[in-house]
């Protein structure tokens, strides 16, 4: 059966559509496998699919599937969706989720397992059990309302007692293009969503994934971890100081969203390492580092030469430099430490966010060569309340 296009009967809308000049947005895997459970669930009862199959979001809105696959055999019941992300970068894009449902003695519950390509949670810390698939709790209530709304349908009451395999084919493949392995998730991709919908480039996914990441390394009792802008800086600071994957977070531009959740979940010691134009940016009061959202103020990092000791010549040559590389490239040039006194303000902005936690905190720039190029030792953050920035 050829894919047909998603349609959302919801008042005749069209939510991955947005207005014209938008991204469009797409499903989670979340709620791929929750269609396809709920259209092999179906099948199981009365012996159809119903295809498209309409489920209901967290939300509340009702939105529709096509089936890509569908196959009812020897008691077991299969049905695959392809993910649609819309116009995000997510590796999950054009995936098959196929859901295989087979029914279980009275009392047996909703069981879930992992199939191909689904991964299995080996480290505590996440939002499921070391040991159980890798599907998130958000995912397992959809597919649980979805399956006990056919229940009722079919006039068996609410109660399901069903085994739902889910499974991506290739996923194993396209998890090593994630953060599964670093989190503990061995064998596959997760099932995830916690709104039914892809937003595109959303910053939502890194950040809940910096969360997990935070939550794992407590759980395992880490009391050092690191956040990096880049892979450069990453592997930078993991030589350093020689820590475990497990220690690293993949902070990326979300220097507030790691830091904030660190305030409320702290960890004895962090290192906040980076490029040396995304700290300046945190130096200069900015927890978004995305070139989209601010760019170096290059007057202010001239004043910061000055204050380091360099001259008007310098200052001058640094508000007209192209790049914030070509900034500390001068500044070295003349033998001031920029590095440093960049370092330093960057530290007192990540310790404002901080404030109360009582964490040790370092900060640490590099250049692309993964060389030091300024850095604020460890030492604890005040415990006074400040006005922490946004």
């Amino acid at each position: 059966m050829e894919q047909a296009a998603h349609s959302d009967p919801e008042r005749g809308a069209d939510p991955d559509r947005p207005p014209s000049g938008s991204l469009r947005r797409g499903w989670t895997t979340g709620s791929c496998a929750t269609a396809a459970a709920k259209a092999a669930y179906a099948a199981l009862l009365t012996g159809r699919f119903p295809d498209p199959v309409a489920i209901s979001l967290p939300n509340g809105r009702s939105v529709a599937f096509a089936l890509a696959e569908s196959r009812l055999q020897g008691g077991v019941a299969q049905a695959g969706v392809v993910k649609d992300a819309g116009d995000d970068p997510d590796v999950t894009h054009g995936a098959l989720i196929r859901v295989a449902v087979r029914r279980l003695p009275a009392g047996g519950g909703l069981v879930f397992r992992a199939g191909e390509g689904v991964g299995t949670v080996t480290r505590p810390g996440l939002p499921v059990p070391v040991g159980e698939p890798a599907i998130n709790p958000v995912p397992r209530r959809m597919i649980a309302q979805a399956l006990s709304e056919v229940a009722v349908e079919s006039g068996g009451g609410r109660a399901v007692d069903v085994e739902v395999t889910i499974a991506v084919p290739g996923g194993a493949a396209l998890a090593e293009r994630t953060l599964n392995g670093r989190l503990g998730i061995v064998g596959g991709l997760s099932i995830l969503g916690t709104t039914g919908i892809v937003v595109p480039f959303s910053c939502a996914a890194w950040i809940d994934t910096i969360r997990r990441g935070i939550d794992v390394a407590r759980a395992m009792r880490i009391d050092h971890v690191a956040g990096a802008t880049g892979n450069v800086s990453e592997r930078a600071v993991q030589a350093l100081h020689g820590l475990p994957e497990v220690a690293l977070i993949e902070m990326g531009d979300f220097a507030g969203g790691m830091l904030k959740y660190l305030r409320d979940h702290p960890v004895p010691r962090v290192t906040v390492a980076g490029g040396v134009a995304k700290l300046t940016k945190l130096s200069q009061g900015l927890l978004d580092l995305h070139s989209g959202r601010g760019r170096v103020d290059l007057a202010a990092l001239a004043d910061a030469a000055v204050a380091a000791g360099g001259d008007a010549a310098l200052a001058g040559a640094i508000m007209t430099a192209n790049t914030a590389q070509l900034a500390f490239a001068l500044a070295r040039e003349r033998g001031i430490a920029l590095g440093d006194a960049v370092a330093a303000r960057a530290w007192q902005v990540a310790a404002e966010v901080l404030a109360g936690s009582g964490i040790m905190l370092e900060l640490v720039l590099f250049d692309r060569d993964g060389v030091v190029q300024g850095r604020a030792g460890f030492r604890p953050v005040g415990g006074h309340a400040r006005k922490r920035r946004r």
